[in-house]
């Protein structure tokens, strides 16, 4: 029996995937799994009917499980991983929070509009001390085997690459080669590339109107 997902259409494009990073967590975790799952695309800018009934806060992703539609996609990968238990992608403890600060600090410099505010700076200190910790225990976070943090995280990191290359003409210095080996693993995965938005001017679309408000 297929697992009913709703996720991000397309910005302009309701019949491709959509470029939501908290969507392609929960599809990465569904294919790293081999769970069957029947796909809703959902147009953000005129929801269906059926999806404001059943999910009246309107966000994205939800699935449903046993009847009833679940929302936020910490709690869903929590009970895909419950329900379908092999292969395992829990993350050790330790492990758990390891590049949690990349995406706040990478959206705060992508909005910013004072070079001298910082918030570069920011951002490099958490992609180098990440760097680091691949170094020690890569190539993924938790060692030899793609774990949920590598799953959280990989859709974020493509948006960076993305979005910082687009709006500020900005790449992840070269000399982070354990980054650059890490985010080369993740996005040539076949799970990543199932799931990615359909092309990179729908993650540029989708974050235009934060950029420039």
């Amino acid at each position: 029996m297929a697992l009913e997902v709703a996720v991000k259409a397309a910005f302009g494009a309701p019949h491709l995937l959509g470029d939501c990073p908290f969507s392609q967590r929960v599809l990465l975790t569904l294919e790293e799994k081999k769970v069957p799952y029947k796909l809703h695309l959902i147009n953000l800018s005129d929801k269906p009917q059926w999806f404001t009934e059943v999910n009246p806060e309107g966000k994205v992703p939800v699935v449903k499980f046993d009847d009833k539609w679940v929302a936020d996609s910490d709690v869903i990968v929590g009970i895909i991983e419950e329900k379908y238990p092999e292969p395992s992608l829990k993350t050790p403890p330790e492990f758990a929070s390891v590049g949690s600060k990349i995406f706040g600090s990478f959206v705060t410099f992508l909005k910013s509009k004072d070079p001298n505010d910082g918030s570069e700076q920011a951002l490099l200190t958490e992609l180098k001390a990440f760097d680091e910790h691949l170094k020690a225990h890569g190539p993924y976070i938790a060692g030899e085997k793609v774990t949920a943090a590598d799953l959280s995280l990989a859709p974020k990191l493509y948006h960076l690459k993305v979005a910082l290359g687009h709006f500020k003409k900005w790449t992840v210095p070269a000399d982070l080669t354990h980054y650059h080996k890490y985010t080369e693993l993740l996005f040539s995965r076949e799970s990543f590339a199932k799931t990615a938005p359909a092309e990179e001017k729908y993650v540029i679309a989708g974050w235009k109107p934060k950029v420039n408000p």
